[in-house]
């Protein structure tokens, strides 16, 4: 039977610079609990150009489930205006918030 996993891999392979599918892809490494991978590609999409902003969140979610609190502020803070420079409020609001739960002042 093949996995979710499997299926966006054979996706991807047909267009492999499709931000939502190399986002779905690092969303379930994440459910295998495979953060190295996930956080790979989440980097990859954060560097992206334009900058993919749901992955700034999830990789700062990642990171502070990790024990990476630091690293999760910086990815959250650079998120935040990402968001703000393409007119993503709702988002920006999101990683403030998120931000703030950490201990880190909000954006």
């Amino acid at each position: 039977m093949t996995t979710r996993r499997e299926k966006i891999e054979a996706m991807l392979q047909d267009e492999p610079n499709d931000q939502f599918l190399r986002y779905s892809l690092a969303m379930e490494f994440s459910k295998e609990d495979n953060h190295e991978r996930s956080l790979g590609l989440l980097t990859e999409l954060i560097e992206d150009n334009p900058p993919h902003v749901p992955a700034f969140f999830m990789a700062g979610q990642q990171l502070a489930g990790l024990g990476q609190i630091n690293k999760a502020r910086d990815v959250l803070r650079a998120g935040i205006d990402v968001a703000r420079q393409q007119g993503n409020q709702h988002a920006a609001g999101e990683m403030s918030e998120f931000l703030i739960s950490l201990g880190g002042a909000g954006e």
